[in-house]
This record gives structure tokens, C-alpha cells and sequence, in this order.
């Protein structure tokens, strides 16, 4: 199938059906482009393994850089209803993103990239693709290439990055380890916030095993902090990178 490429022309007028606080509440397509920058991602569906464990977090991890880049909205549409969409949105903590729901595929339609996925019995779904728009006309297009399955190689949060700001440096993926009660733990969480770090937080007894941390790090105390795949250590370990780094 060939997808069209729609850079230069305007979005599709359609009304999105969307569940606020229990009501129902239309949302037109002015409304979500109209005088603003908005970066679109569209994918087939809600809580499918790529779309969750990679398309969505990277752009929710991203937005905040997007935004200080003049994004006004990241939206991630799909072929789901807005129950759907909504608890995929909270199960996924994707609060910087705005999700909308695409349930009769009309926006989708639009832009051609509605699909049959007959053969999971998903029915009609989206193609995946990303778009950066401008005042409702689509500026920029990365349609994933037509190849058997699901393919995810140019629709991610980073080849937009590097279409909007190629010198933009991304920020630095870091999880810590810890316990309750550590004050080395708390210690290293306030080091990363004054550095203007996000993190994500593992907590022993909860999130993970002692065999965890052990068969990672080769250590069984906590802190670990690990950046960009590189094992830091504790507290006094990330003070000294900290320091290093100029952060």
C-alpha cells in the first residue's frame, strides 16, 4: 500500500469525541491546531507492546525539551475510543501528552493512513507515522515504510527531535535504586533534582528483588544510580559525576 505524504496540505477537519471528568466533551480540529505547533504521533493501538514500551514514553520523556523548543502539544491519536484512551494515557503516566481518540478512524481517514488489521481482528487502525504540524498544515511527515507487521524506524520521538532541533541535545535516561527509609537514597534523588535530572525511581521490596540489583550492578547496596547505561554507584559516586560533568 502506498501512503500518501500530505506535507503542505491541512490536517483533516473532524471532531474528536473525547471523556473529561465524566462527560463528554467534542474537540475540533482547530482547536487542537489552530495557531499553535503540535507534534502528532499516531500508532495502531492502545496498550500494544510497541506502542507502549517505546513510542509513547519516549515523546512523554521528550516533551518537556520539545516544548522549550516551541511545541505547543504532543497529541498521540489512535483508532480507540476515549475510554480507551483515557486509561491508557494513566496506566502509561503519559501526563505530558495529550491523547485523543480517533474511534471512527475519520481523522485517520484524512490523512490516509487508515489500514486494514483484519488478520489480528483489530479491524480498521491506524498506520504508524509522526507529523509536525503548524497552524493546522502539516510541515512535516515520517510515515513508517510499508513492510510486513508493525515497523518502527522513523515515527520515534528522536528522529523528530532531530528534524525540529539537530543540535538538541536529549536528556539523560536515569534510574536509581533504592529503599524506604535510605538516606543515601534521599540523598542521591536531591543531588539529581538540583541538577535538573528526571529519573525514574526502583524501590526494593516493591519494584524489585535484591537478586535484581545484585545480578545488575554486582552489588547489593542501594543507592545505584545508573545514566545512559553506565553504572554511577551511590550517593558520593553521583556527587563526583555531578561535579564532573559540570551539572
Amino acid at each position: 500500500m502506498k501512503f500518501e505524504n500530505k506535507e503542505g496540505q491541512p490536517v483533516p477537519q473532524v471532531t474528536f469525541r473525547t471523556r473529561r471528568d465524566h462527560e463528554w466533551v467534542d474537540v475540533g480540529s482547530d482547536e487542537v491546531f489552530k495557531g499553535k505547533t503540535v507534534i502528532v504521533f499516531s500508532l495502531p493501538g492502545a496498550f500494544t507492546p510497541t506502542c507502549s514500551s517505546t513510542h509513547v514514553p519516549r515523546y512523554n520523556q521528550l516533551a518537556p525539551l520539545f516544548r522549550s523548543l516551541g511545541v505547543d502539544d504532543i497529541v498521540c491519536i489512535s483508532v480507540n475510543d476515549a475510554f480507551v484512551m483515557n486509561e491508557w494515557k494513566r496506566e502509561q503516566q503519559a501526563d505530558k501528552l495529550t491523547f485523543l481518540p480517533d474511534g471512527n478512524g475519520e481523522f485517520t481517514e484524512g490523512m490516509g493512513m487508515l489500514v486494514d488489521k483484519d488478520d489480528l481482528g483489530f479491524g480498521k487502525r491506524s498506520w504508524r507515522y509522526s507529523m509536525l504540524v503548524r497552524d493546522g498544515v502539516v510541515e512535516k511527515m515520517f510515515i513508517e515504510p510499508d513492510l510486513p507487521g508493525d515497523p518502527f524506524e522513523v515515527s520515534d520521538a528522536d528522529t523528530m527531535l532531530k528534524y525540529i532541533a539537530p543540535q538538541a541535545e536529549a536528556p539523560k535516561n536515569v534510574t536509581v535504586f533504592t529503599r524506604e527509609g535510605c538516606p543515601f537514597c534521599v540523598r542521591a534523588k536531591g543531588l539529581l533534582a538540583d541538577a535538573g535530572l528526571d529519573y525514574d525511581e526502583l524501590v526494593l521490596g516493591r519494584d524489585f528483588r535484591e537478586v535484581t540489583i545484585r545480578a545488575i550492578s554486582g552489588q547489593t547496596t542501594v543507592p545505584q544510580v545508573f545514566i545512559d547505561g553506565e553504572r554511577i554507584g551511590g550517593s558520593e559516586e553521583l556527587e563526583r559525576y555531578l561535579k564532573n560533568a559540570g551539572a
